[in-house]
């Protein structure tokens, strides 16, 4: 069992951190309060191969696995981008990049792979629905086949990056949950190529990440043509597993990474902090939670990159889901005790814009939500790791 970083995985490290320094808190600040895509760090991102490091060489990539996406991530939020630094990379190399590399069509990669890893085409997935939620057997978006074109109708929702997006992952239903001989059949992936006059797009106001967009989305009658099927048709509910877990385990990396980033500037502050006559960081009532978070923070980690290195040996999906989902719970729980705690630290400046901490407490907040709830995750484990009843009916 060996436990330090190969050399590539230290020259990725390295990189992120280079990265991040020209990228500091205050400019994710501006971004959000602006509203702005950070156009600048999307193009760093992409000179420096991050977003082709799973993708095969082949295709213009670093052949990498999510181990390494990993790494990526998490040194990037942590050494300033925050959320940030993972937010682009989910929805572009995870969506788009990994989804297709697993299970899509040589054409299929010839197409889309060498553009995403030259940082030129945006990617989203169109998953969520209003009426389902977390429940993703009862989607109702239907694609149904047309001569040689699928028709897609339906409705999504909490569609983040699909404003900006040239290419979308589209989860549809191509047999009705009610005519599947088992409820995880029925369900397929497409490919489609934005914009297109037939999906129709509509940003929601957010509380925070307002760096990047998240939409609802409307298919209208779109037609794609028969090779957009990312195959077999009806069973895309694996395929979908293979792109949910890596993407529990980039929040869990976000996670990690933003506590990092919050406890990092509250140790600094509470050295340099006296209210009586030393410094507050001397104090237990500070010390305490801070350190056992961070402590809980690096058993999180570890998780996560075992959950990462099932993922890139092939384990079962079990396994890797076993592992993703258990990384997932305690990085945030773990991320919000760090964060609360450094807010804590900075009194009423950690409540202004000015030391970002209130904006790392929006971010960390979502990941208790998404992209599945915390209760979700531990459902899961009570569940597949514990073996107790089922607590919910799809």
């Amino acid at each position: 069992m060996d436990f330090k970083l190969t050399e590539e995985q230290r020259m990725i490290a390295d990189a992120a951190k280079d990265i991040a320094k020209d990228f500091p808190p205050e400019y994710w600040r501006e971004k959000d309060e602006k509203g702005e895509f950070a156009e600048e760090f999307w193009k760093a991102i992409s000179k420096a191969g991050f977003l082709g490091i799973v993708i095969p060489e082949e295709y213009g990539g670093a052949g990498m696995g999510v181990t390494e996406l990993l790494i990526a991530m998490e040194e990037l939020a942590a050494n300033g981008c925050g959320m940030g630094g993972v937010w682009y990379l989910v929805l572009t190399e995870v969506f788009g990049a990994l989804s297709i590399v697993r299970h899509g069509t040589e054409e299929q990669k010839e197409k889309y792979l060498p553009k995403i890893a030259k940082g030129e085409l945006e990617f989203a997935m169109a998953l969520t629905e209003p009426d389902a939620g977390t429940n993703t057997l009862n989607i109702r978006t239907r694609a149904v086949k047309d001569g040689d074109e699928w028709v897609i109708n339906g409705n999504k929702i909490f569609i983040s990056g699909a404003d900006r997006a040239k290419g979308m992952l589209i989860i549809a239903r191509t047999t009705p949950k009610e005519e599947a001989p088992k409820k995880t059949y029925g369900i397929s992936l497409f490919l489609a190529d934005l914009p297109n006059p037939a999906v129709k797009v509509n940003p929601i106001p957010k509380h925070g990440i307002n760096y990047s967009k998240t939409c609802e989305v409307s298919f209208n009658n779109l037609r794609l043509p028969e090779d957009a099927l990312m195959p077999p048709q009806d069973e895309g509910w694996y395929m979908i597993l293979d792109t949910l877990n890596p993407e529990r385990m980039s929040f869990a990396a976000a996670a990690i990474g933003i506590s990092r980033l919050a406890i990092s500037k509250a140790v600094e502050y509470s050295k340099q902090r006296k209210v009586f006559s030393d410094p507050i960081g001397s104090y237990q009532g500070l010390q305490f939670p801070i350190a056992e978070a961070y402590a809980t923070l690096e058993c999180a980690k570890l998780m996560n990159l075992k959950a990462a290195w099932l993922f890139d040996n092939n384990a079962s999906y079990k396994e890797i889901g076993e592992a993703a989902n258990m990384a997932k719970v305690v990085a945030v729980e773990a991320g919000i005790k760090a964060v609360y705690w450094a807010m804590q630290t900075f009194g009423g400046y950690g409540y202004t814009r000015e030391y970002d901490v209130e904006r790392w407490w929006r971010e960390i907040n979502l990941i208790r939500l998404a992209p599945v709830t915390q209760q979700m995750a531990l459902n899961y484990i009570g569940e597949h790791v514990l073996g107790m009843p089922k607590s919910y009916r799809s």
